[in-house]
C-alpha cells in the first residue's frame, strides 16, 4: 500500500520534533478507523528504533528492523485486549495489563535506546486501567514512548488525553482521497469514496471485498420494494446471509439520498412513496436495526420488520 498523503503534515511535524530531541513521552493517534493511524504508528516506531533511520524512515535491514518485523523486538510492547485466564478474549484492557506494562517500562532498554509501548485500542481501557496508566504518563522514564491509538477518543478520560501529544486523523479532501484510491487500483474511486462517506481506507477495503456491488444491489432491492415488485421476506433472508450490517449502512445512505432528492424536487432514485418525515424515521430505524444485529434478537425478524415498513 502506498503512503497516505494526508499523513504528510503530521509526519513532518513529528520528525521535526525528533530532530530537535523534543519528542513527547506519549502520543495519542486518534480519529476514525480507515485513515491509517495504525500504519502511521508502525512507520513511526520502526523509524524511532532503527539504527540507520533517514528522515524518520527505517532502513528495514538492521537488527532492530528485523526484530520488529518478526515481532520479537525486546524494547517494544504491544498491548491489546489479551486473554482471560480461561483463554477467552477480553473485551476491555484491564488494570493488571497496565501494571505489567508499567513494570516492564521501568526496566532499562535492552538495546540502550527507546522503549516503546503501543496501546491499541486505548479507548478500551476500563476506568481502573486508565487510572493506573496516569502514573506512567505523569512520571515517564527517560527514553520511553507510549503510543495510544483510539478510534473513539471520547471514551478516554480527559486526564489521559491531556497528558498526550494528540495527532488527529481527519478525512482528507475528496480529490486527494480519490487520487490515492486510484493509485491503489480502485476502478471506481468516486463511488467507493461516496459509499464510505469520504473515508479512503474504508473505501479501499470495501472496493476490494466487493461492497460496491452490494451497495448497488441494496438500492435495487429498495427500488423494487417501492415499486411493489420485491418480497421483503426474501430480501431479509438474503441480506442476513451476506453482510447484513453493511447492507443496512448502504440502505440508510440510499434513503438519505432519496430524502435529499425530494427536498430539491429532483427525481428520487428509489421512487419511494414515503414523504420526508417517513424517510427520516426509516433512516433512524435502519441504523437502530444495524445496532440491534449485534444483540440476541433474531436478525431475520429484525430485517423483515424494517423492510416491511418500506414502500
Amino acid at each position: 500500500m502506498s503512503a497516505m498523503p494526508w499523513h504528510a503534515a503530521d509526519w513532518a511535524r513529528l520528525q521535526a520534533r525528533r530532530e530537535r530531541d523534543a519528542l513527547p513521552h506519549a502520543l495519542l493517534l486518534c480519529g476514525p478507523a480507515g485513515l491509517g493511524k495504525r500504519a502511521f504508528a508502525r512507520r513511526f516506531v520502526r523509524g524511532l528504533l532503527c539504527g540507520r533511520a533517514q528522515g524518520g524512515e527505517a532502513c528495514g535491514q538492521c537488527r532492530s528492523c528485523l526484530l520488529l518485523e518478526a515481532g520479537t523486538h525486546p524494547d517494544v510492547v504491544m498491548l491489546g485486549f489479551g486473554l482471560r485466564k480461561d483463554g477467552t478474549p477480553r473485551t476491555e484492557i484491564v488494570v493488571e495489563q497496565i501494571r505489567d506494562l508499567s513494570a516492564r517500562l521501568a526496566m532499562s532498554s535492552q538495546f540502550g535506546g527507546w522503549q516503546v509501548a503501543l496501546i491499541d485500542p486505548a479507548d478500551a481501557m476500563n476506568a481502573a486501567a486508565a487510572n493506573a496508566l496516569l502514573k506512567t504518563l505523569e512520571e515517564p522514564s527517560a527514553r520511553t514512548m507510549l503510543v495510544l491509538l483510539a478510534d473513539a477518543t471520547w471514551r478516554l478520560p480527559q486526564t489521559i488525553r491531556s497528558r498526550c501529544q494528540r495527532i488527529e486523523f481527519n478525512l482528507p479532501p475528496p480529490a486527494e482521497a480519490q487520487a490515492w484510491l486510484q493509485g491503489q487500483g480502485v476502478a471506481q474511486p468516486q463511488q467507493a469514496l461516496e459509499a464510505a462517506l469520504g473515508n479512503p481506507g474504508l473505501a479501499l477495503a470495501w472496493a476490494q471485498e466487493g461492497a460496491l456491488e452490494r451497495r448497488v444491489e441494496v438500492r435495487r432491492d429498495l427500488a423494487a420494494l417501492a415499486a411493489g415488485r420485491g418480497q421483503a421476506a426474501e430480501m431479509a433472508r438474503r441480506w442476513l446471509d451476506d453482510e447484513a450490517a453493511q447492507r443496512l449502512w448502504f440502505a440508510a445512505q440510499a434513503v438519505a439520498d432519496e430524502r435529499r432528492a425530494q427536498a430539491v424536487q429532483a427525481t428520487p432514485p428509489l421512487a419511494s412513496s414515503m414523504d420526508g418525515e417517513a424517510l427520516a424515521h426509516w433512516y433512524d430505524a435502519a441504523n437502530r436495526t444495524r445496532d440491534a444485529l449485534r444483540g440476541p434478537l433474531r436478525g431475520d425478524l429484525l430485517l423483515l420488520e424494517l423492510l416491511a415498513q418500506w414502500r
